[in-house]
């Protein structure tokens, strides 16, 4: 149901941008295959939110569902973990992060942690809420 829901209120923010065609692409495999019609919705809490994506379907000229392995997506659910971790003052618009893709594997650049007792996301957590590095 949670996949549902994620699903449904990003095809709500594309639709308030005003796009017309649309890729998702998601590793849920049950919600693409049943979005795309080829595997059956037996769980009745499903198949209400299964409905509510196919009306928000036809609001757009072509929609296309592709699944991707989990094991793809691990940056993507970095970036989530991260972001429910901070309270955005305007819930509405949330600043856009850079992100820059390097040529060799993160391991190459990988530099000792201090043992400071804080989370390894802490200062990226504290740059995202106060707008400077610590």
């Amino acid at each position: 149901m949670a996949e549902y829901e994620a699903c449904i209120l990003g095809l709500k923010m594309v639709i308030d941008m005003n796009i017309q065609e649309l890729l998702v692409i998601g590793d849920s495999d049950l919600l693409i295959h049943q979005v795309r019609e080829e595997w059956a919705t037996k769980n009745s809490k499903i198949l209400s939110y299964l409905h509510r994506v196919q009306e928000l379907r036809k609001r757009f000229t072509k929609t296309e569902f592709q699944h991707v392995p989990r094991i793809q997506t691990e940056f993507a659910d970095a970036l989530a973990t991260l972001s429910s971790m901070m309270q955005h003052p305007n819930k509405t618009f949330i600043d856009p992060i850079p992100v820059k893709i390097h040529d060799q594997p993160a391991y190459c650049a990988h530099i000792e942690e201090e043992a400071d007792g804080k989370p390894w996301f802490h200062n990226i957590k504290e740059y995202l809420t106060k707008g400077e590095y610590p």
